[in-house]
C-alpha cells in the first residue's frame, strides 16, 4: 500500500484533540517505551514501541488507516517512527507536536499510570553520568578513561546530526522501560489490523 505527501505534517495538540472528538478513522500510535506508555496515554492509542516499528515498518503500514497520527514524549521519536513509514511508503502519516505532555496540557483525554521518567530525561543522565565518570576516572584511575567524555560528546553530536538515538534506543530495552503490557510485534500488528 504505497501514500504519498507533499511534505512531513506536524499537528498540535488541539487539532488532535478536534480529530479525536470529530473523527471515527483517527488511529494514533504511540512509539514511546512500555514504561513511558503505562505511566501517560491517549486513550485507544496504539502502543508500538520506536524499535519494534523501525524493525516491522512495512509490515505495520501495511494495516494503518488513513488517519494517522504517531506520538511520543516529545515529538522526535514519533518523527523519527514517520521517516521509517515513508521509506516504506507510507507517508500520510503525521506527528503530533510537543508529544503525549502537550496533547494533556491542552485538555486532551488522557490516561495515567504509574510515573517513570522520559526517555530524554534517562538520556541525559546517563549521558551526563558516563561524562562525569570519565573525567573523575581520568583524573584519579588512568588518563584513558577520560577518552569516555570525548566519546559521549562524539556520540551526542552525531545524535544531533542524524536526529536518532542510539543511546536511547539502548535505554528503551532496558528492564525499567519495559512493561508487562508491552506488545509483540504480532500481537501489535493484530491489534492495528482489527481497526485498519
Amino acid at each position: 500500500m504505497t501514500r504519498t505527501a507533499t511534505a512531513p505534517r506536524t499537528i498540535d495538540a488541539a487539532t488532535l484533540k478536534e480529530w479525536a472528538d470529530n473523527h471515527d478513522d483517527l488511529m494514533v500510535i504511540d512509539v514511546r517505551s512500555g514504561a513511558e506508555f503505562d505511566s501517560l496515554h491517549i486513550p485507544g492509542s496504539y502502543h508500538v514501541p520506536l524499535p519494534m516499528l523501525s524493525e516491522h515498518a512495512g509490515e505495520f503500514a501495511s494495516k494503518m488507516g488513513t488517519r494517522v497520527v504517531l506520538v511520543c514524549q516529545s515529538g522526535t521519536r514519533a518523527e523519527e517512527a514517520r521517516k521509517h513509514l515513508d521509506a516504506a511508503g507510507f507517508s500520510t502519516v503525521f506527528v503530533l507536536g510537543g508529544g503525549v505532555p502537550a496533547y494533556a496540557a491542552a485538555g486532551g483525554d488522557v490516561v495515567r499510570g504509574r510515573t517513570s521518567w522520559a526517555m530524554e530525561r534517562q538520556v541525559r543522565m546517563a549521558a551526563g553520568s558516563l561524562v562525569l565518570a570519565g573525567i573523575v576516572g581520568g583524573k584519579f584511575v588512568s588518563p584513558k578513561l577520560g577518552l569516555v567524555a570525548g566519546g559521549v560528546g562524539a556520540g551526542l553530536t552525531f545524535s544531533a546530526a542524524t536526529n536518532s538515538c542510539a543511546m536511547g534506543q539502548m535505554l528503551a530495552r532496558m528492564p525499567w522501560n519495559r512493561s508487562a503490557n508491552d506488545p509483540t510485534p504480532a500481537q501489535a500488528l493484530k491489534n492495528l489490523g482489527a481497526r485498519a
